[in-house]
């Protein structure tokens, strides 16, 4: 067994969670040809296949996901120690987050400004997703951390409440003036799968009320700048909305609804990469709003 060393069993483990040698290869900053080699040198020292391939991915033989599944708790347990030891001052590597873009106006800052103070070894690479998306790339193994607009419940996740954001209706003074939903209007708001698309969807419906369409942007400053110049209404984040409303671009054009919007942090719930699992734990200090 001397010539495996922990680069080999890292590398077993990125590829049963992603699937391919490519996005392993991707995780650890390496090569395609370089995760290849590791492959062939754990199955000649142990004299078994432990992939096959399957279309375009691979997947584990039995002898593969027994070694996964003995070798998993035993590498997260050395790394975990090594970063306790160093009081993750030295930590390193890549870890992926992915945020909507409510959470990236509000405690994405503040978060990764701890992070980077604390962690300065850690790289962060934040991709703003809607949450529908976020939730795919975070089984797939492609996102390790997930800042979800919801509420989201699954088993497979491990999810702490970051706080909530109370919704307005606005609308710009000159469509407010001209009789605001007293003639039909058109409506804006963010995908269909969106949590903000859902209530707004409720709060038309509640208050029985009729629009000319509902129309749809995937970027919330970019509705706000599209109300604000007549095109319309939206129920937007009073969080994002505040500055347009504090300079008389936006007035509220309905009873804003009861129900606002949760925000919750995610990793899987398999989750056992210390470092990750530490960032997870700082998620849960910060609060949107």
């Amino acid at each position: 067994m001397s010539k495996l060393a922990l680069h080999h069993f890292e590398t077993l483990l990125w590829i049963a969670r992603l699937g391919t040698f490519r996005a392993a290869a991707e995780r650890l900053n390496t090569t395609q040809p370089a995760i290849s080699a590791r492959v062939r040198e754990i199955e000649t020292q142990l004299g078994t296949a432990l992939f096959r391939r399957e279309g375009r991915g691979v997947v584990l033989t039995a002898r593969g996901r027994q070694l996964v599944q003995d070798c998993e708790p035993l590498l997260a347990g050395f790394e975990r120690v090594l970063l306790e030891a160093s009081g993750y001052a030295g930590a390193t590597g890549v870890v992926r987050i992915g945020a909507g873009e409510i959470a990236a106006a509000t405690c994405l800052p503040a978060f990764v400004a701890e992070a980077k103070r604390d962690l300065p070894g850690v790289t962060l690479d934040v991709t703003l997703e809607l949450t529908a998306r976020m939730l795919q790339n975070l089984f797939a193994g492609t996102l390790d951390l997930v800042f979800l607009a919801g509420p989201v419940a699954d088993p497979a996740l491990r999810l702490v409440p970051l706080g909530g954001v109370k919704l307005v209706w606005l609308a710009s003074p000159a469509v407010v003036a001209a009789g605001g939903f007293g003639r039909p209007l058109t409506v804006w708001s963010l995908g269909q799968q969106s949590p903000l698309h859902r209530v707004m969807r409720r709060s038309l419906e509640r208050q029985d009320l009729s629009w000319r369409s509902i129309d749809h942007c995937s970027n919330v400053q970019t509705i706000i700048q599209i109300v604000a110049a007549g095109t319309g209404a939206a129920l937007l984040p009073e969080t994002m909305a505040r500055r347009a409303m504090a300079e008389g671009a936006l007035v509220e054009v309905l009873e804003p609804p009861a129900e606002g919007i949760e925000f919750q942090a995610a990793v899987r719930a398999d989750e056992g990469d210390p470092l990750v699992l530490d960032l997870f734990e700082r998620a849960s200090r910060h609060r949107i709003g």
